[in-house]
């Protein structure tokens, strides 16, 4: 009995190892993971193409149109004025700028006006009697005659005779004499020809003036011209008297000019062309620096995208039901941030922001059905 009791306890303990055994391996298999979809929520808008103006970017700085380099032509002391000659000074039109001492040259001239006075007085007994029919225009000539005027234009002279007698006493070539020496008395004094402002002043009253010197810079501040260079592809879109929109460089401030002028030829160096944009505004400066979007032509039937929504230079995601998949599309201008794209049917569904790690085939779904840039695009 006792051997029977034994066989009888160990086959139970063999058949509870086993069953334990088969408990432990069945609680120790994981189940296998149920994979799930991921769908990507991305911005969408929807193609609705129109007509595009082509803006050509430009930048430069502004220079007066109308200014005047200040140049001495002659020496002599910088005379000192109730207006001070300094940077920052307005003028009207017909001020006196610069005034230098010519009081040497002043007697000059008119130590030449006296001789030629005293060369027609000494005549006139010969003309009463040989000419007298000429003696009455050359009399009152000496009448009118006066030392602290301008010179006035000698008579008219018709005959032969009259020019062959006058000339050879050598009146002709003493009234020309004083005639050069007065035009050059008016180098002496610089006065203003338009209503402006000196932006740059190199002399300083009592200074001595030599010629050939530089005194200094005179601008109207009512008109400036912004130089740009373009590109010589844009040669023949750009239009003399087309409107321009400047900016300054914090898109603060707006400003409306005209392209004034277009260079006919190109720079060999940079293959650019220059064109000049005419602007008027009283708080412009000279010296500002402006960007300018030139309205070079307009195309129709056309998109304008962001840059970062192309892959390749000439393809672009696509949404069609909820996947995306890559459309070749026809870029026509590209500028510093976006594109312009012709040919993309109405109605197309593309991406309208970027979505990192975007490939052909991937499950999306659109933040809204209904786009609010659709008709921007």
């Amino acid at each position: 009995m006792r051997k029977i009791l034994l066989s009888i306890i160990g086959i139970l303990l063999v058949v509870f190892s086993i069953f334990l055994a088969k408990r432990m391996i069945d609680s120790k298999t994981k189940p296998k993971p149920v994979t799930e979809k991921i769908i990507k929520t991305v911005f969408t808008d929807t193609v609705n193409n129109k007509t595009i103006p082509i803006l050509i970017p430009a930048h430069g700085s502004l220079r007066a149109k109308r200014r005047l380099e200040l140049y001495s032509e002659v020496q002599g002391i910088f005379k000192p004025r109730t207006i001070l000659f300094k940077p920052g000074q307005v003028y009207n039109k017909g001020q006196i700028l610069i005034d230098i001492d010519a009081s040497e040259h002043y007697a000059s001239v008119q130590s030449a006006k006296s001789n030629l006075y005293n060369d027609i007085a000494a005549i006139m007994p010969d003309l009463r009697f040989d000419y007298p029919k000429i003696y009455q225009k050359w009399q009152d000539y000496l009448v009118n005659f006066n030392m602290d005027k301008v010179t006035p234009k000698l008579p008219e002279m018709p005959s032969e005779k009259e020019n062959y007698f006058i000339t050879g006493r050598g009146i002709v070539s003493s009234y020309y004499t004083v005639k050069n020496l007065e035009q050059r008395l008016t180098k002496y004094r610089i006065t203003a020809p338009f209503n402006g402002i000196l932006i740059e002043a190199l002399a300083t009253e009592g200074s001595l003036v030599r010629s050939g010197q530089k005194l200094g810079e005179f601008i109207d501040p009512t008109i400036y011209e912004m130089e740009v260079a373009l590109s010589k592809s844009y040669a023949t879109l750009l239009k003399v008297g087309e409107e321009v929109t400047l900016n300054n460089l914090e898109h603060t401030e707006t400003y409306m000019g005209t392209v004034a002028r277009v260079n006919g030829s190109v720079n060999t160096a940079t293959q650019t062309i220059t064109a000049f944009i005419e602007v008027k505004n009283e708080d412009l400066k000279e010296g500002m620096y402006l960007e300018a979007k030139l309205n070079a032509k307009e195309e129709a039937n056309a998109i304008e995208i962001d840059r970062s929504l192309m892959l390749d230079g000439d393809k672009l995601f696509v949404v069609k039901g909820d996947t995306l998949d890559v459309l070749d599309v026809n870029p026509v201008f590209y500028s510093e941030t976006t594109v312009v794209l012709k040919d993309i049917p109405n109605g197309t569904v593309i991406l309208a922001k970027p979505v990192p790690g975007a490939y052909a085939g991937m499950l999306v779904k659109s933040f809204s059905e209904k786009t609010t840039k659709a008709d921007n695009i």
